[in-house]
């Protein structure tokens, strides 16, 4: 069968899995794009500014066109979490019922804590969906380097038909019964590779930062087994894999912006400059409030929430964290 896949969202995971769309053999794939003057650009150019020095396969069709989306066998959600209700609420009355949608957006959405798959299903009608993750720079990605991801879906067939829409030799595709696990997992990350950049920007070394991440990976697996996720997807792909790809990674979009803070930049004025969304800021907020409902103890997350939102210095924050009282290590049920 040839698939036809649309993919909402022209950023840089967009264009890179509608690569591996068409090399995975798919008969038709079309970008959807919210911006006709974005669309006409990349139609035009064949390049993206954000991933330079990268052709996009003549054979990728871009519309901003939400009626593309009724013609779709596979529809994908490359839309960062902030604005997929927004663009959503747009596309859905375009969806076909029963199209399965997948996400490979990483975040929780500020206000109502929800993930993307789950807003998704807010909104269209009778959609299987699931979701697409693991360790992918998308730089790496259009480069072609090698790469593993995680479908993941409560229907068996549907993580089946990810694997064979967007597997290729140099992305491998595992299957997952825990979308949850996955998805929490892609958004948990993002808040400690922002404090992994906090690190570097300040100098602390590679024992501080792998120390982070080793904590912050045992914040993430409390967090998600009180959500109701499987811990074994965080010591996966999914989980501890993004998490090192996204905190060691010098083009890690949170790491960096840890970084950047830590040197002395303003959280406002990082974000104006950026031209790419950073997910792990506004996630930051949606952990702790749904980490306070479930009274788990998350003293790294909330460590970046007061450096972020407080303007509490990352030196402080971090000497508080490190004069914690001590005890017998633990991975989902003590700090």
């Amino acid at each position: 069968m040839s698939r036809r896949v649309v993919i909402a969202g022209d950023g840089q995971m967009g264009l890179v899995m509608a690569a591996a769309a068409l090399e995975a053999g798919a008969g038709r794939v079309v970008v959807w794009g919210p911006f006709e003057d974005s669309v006409a650009a990349l139609r035009a150019t064949r390049t993206s500014p954000r991933l330079p020095g990268w052709a996009i396969p003549d054979d990728v069709e871009f519309t901003a066109d939400p009626a593309v989306l009724a013609e779709a066998d596979l529809a994908v959600n490359a839309i960062p979490t902030q604005f997929v209700r927004l663009v959503w609420t747009r596309l859905a009355p375009h969806a076909a019922i029963g199209t399965p949608i997948v996400s490979t957006a990483k975040g929780l959405e500020t206000g109502t804590g929800r993930r993307p798959t789950e807003i998704l299903t807010d909104l269209v009608r009778e959609a299987p969906v699931a979701v697409l993750s693991g360790p992918t720079i998308a730089a790496e990605l259009a480069r072609r380097q090698p790469a593993l991801m995680v479908a993941a879906a409560e229907e068996p067939e549907i993580a089946v038909r990810v694997r064979q829409a967007f597997g290729t030799p140099w992305l491998r595709i595992y299957e997952s019964d825990d979308p949850l696990g996955v998805e929490l997992a892609g958004a948990l990350k993002n808040v400690i590779a922002i404090a992994a950049g906090l690190c570097d920007g300040m100098g602390l070394g590679f024992n501080a930062k792998s120390a982070l991440l080793a904590r912050g990976l045992a914040e993430m697996v409390r967090f998600a087994v009180a959500a109701g996720a499987s811990p074994a997807t965080f010591y996966g792909i999914a989980g501890v894999g993004d998490l090192a790809t996204t905190c060691f990674s010098p083009e890690g979009r949170n790491r960096s912006c840890g970084e950047a803070i830590a040197r002395g930049a303003s959280l406002e004025a990082y974000i104006a400059e950026q031209a790419c969304v950073v997910e792990g800021v506004p996630t930051v907020t949606s952990v702790l409030e749904r980490a306070g409902a479930m009274t788990i103890e998350m003293p790294i997350t909330a460590a970046v929430g007061r450096v972020l939102f407080e303007g509490v210095d990352p030196a402080s924050a971090i000497h508080d964290l490190m004069t914690r009282p001590t005890g017998a290590e633990g991975v989902v049920t003590s700090a």
